[in-house]
């Protein structure tokens, strides 16, 4: 008798959905406060604890959908695909955020960059300036990154997760 498995892609872009609407909500209340420009870590620190409760939580249920088992394999699929997933949303909100809500985007982080910088006096005035004109000429390189960094993240959580998780089918 033939079991049906579940399948990691259908996980992957079920959690990945839960996870770039989550990311979303959080990123449209950070913009309602007129703080989506801002540079403070705890955004950053808020949006990775909120990556690793959706991704062990489908590491979890994938798990508990496959009779219990879980390979590390499918730990790592899970956590790169939910990870995925989630980078697409991000990117197509970013890009929406950056050419409609906010056309002055780019320029709101180089200057907020700009401000730090003069603050904390380690570069000459041309490097602020070179700094200034790089973040906005290069803003486009953020939606790679996105990309990379939610990949690399979600493989990282699929690693621990499944090193926490697995558990190997009997051989008989």
């Amino acid at each position: 008798m033939e079991e049906n498995q579940p399948k990691t892609g259908k996980f992957s872009l079920n959690y990945g959905l839960i996870l770039g609407v989550i990311l979303l909500v959080f990123s449209i209340m950070l913009y309602s406060m007129d703080a989506h420009y801002s540079q403070d870590p705890s955004n950053t620190v808020i949006t990775i604890l909120i990556m690793v409760g959706v991704i062990i939580w489908g590491i979890f249920n994938f798990r508990k959908a496959n009779q219990g088992f879980l390979t590390l394999s499918e730990a790592l699929k899970l956590g790169a695909g939910i990870g995925l997933v989630a980078a697409i949303i991000t990117v197509i909100y970013t890009l929406f955020l950056s050419n409609v809500l906010d056309p002055d985007f780019a320029v709101k982080i180089a200057e907020t960059t700009k401000a730090a910088s003069e603050a904390g006096g380690q570069l000459s005035d041309a490097q602020i300036q070179q700094q200034y004109d790089g973040t906005i000429n290069y803003f486009w390189i953020t939606y790679p990154f996105i990309l990379i960094f939610y990949i690399i993240a979600g493989l990282i959580i699929g690693l621990i997760g499944g090193l926490i998780l697995k558990k190997a089918k009997p051989d008989y």
